[in-house]
């Protein structure tokens, strides 16, 4: 998730993740966090990710990332593993078709802005570019919502 605004959405995909079978979620740039453990004081972002996440992001394990250029650095070079298949979803005219798409595992799936969605730099340093097919004349879902249909059609 990369620089998504809402918490409320943030919750929703932490939910959607652990419900999908989702392995890890990575947070990048501004997208809030979920609450530390037994923090006394907790800010509104905390108690919207909870309030939509239901105990999501204390089971789907997580990290934070300032800077996501040098997370898929660090994903493409992994420590005795294999390469990461990056892939972004993101409205785009050279995008795959997600019900196209052949799922090329271990993958990450990168989630934009919910305004400017995946930046250009960043698309340049992926893989694969999905969509999901819109036919009414709204352009793009709710981040959350495309997050969910994209986990169930990649992970089955």
């Amino acid at each position: 998730m990369h620089d998504i605004r809402s918490a409320y959405n943030v919750g929703a995909i932490f939910r959607t993740a652990d419900g999908a079978g989702v392995s890890k979620l990575y947070l990048t740039g501004y997208t809030p966090c979920p609450p530390e453990e037994n923090k006394t004081y907790k800010t509104q972002a905390d108690k919207m990710i909870e309030k939509t996440a239901l105990g999501a992001e204390k089971i789907i394990p997580w990290e934070k990332h300032k800077n996501l250029s040098e997370l898929l650095e660090k994903l493409n070079l992994p420590a005795g593993g294999e390469k990461i298949n990056i892939v972004a979803l993101e409205k785009n005219d050279g995008a795959t078709d997600i019900k196209k798409y052949k799922t090329k595992f271990p993958m990450a799936l990168i989630l934009g802005n919910e305004v400017e969605g995946v930046p250009k730099d960043i698309l340049k340093k992926c893989d694969t570019i999905v969509s999901i097919p819109m036919r009414g004349k709204k352009e793009s879902l709710n981040v959350s919502v495309a997050a969910g249909i994209a986990m169930y059609e990649i992970l089955g």
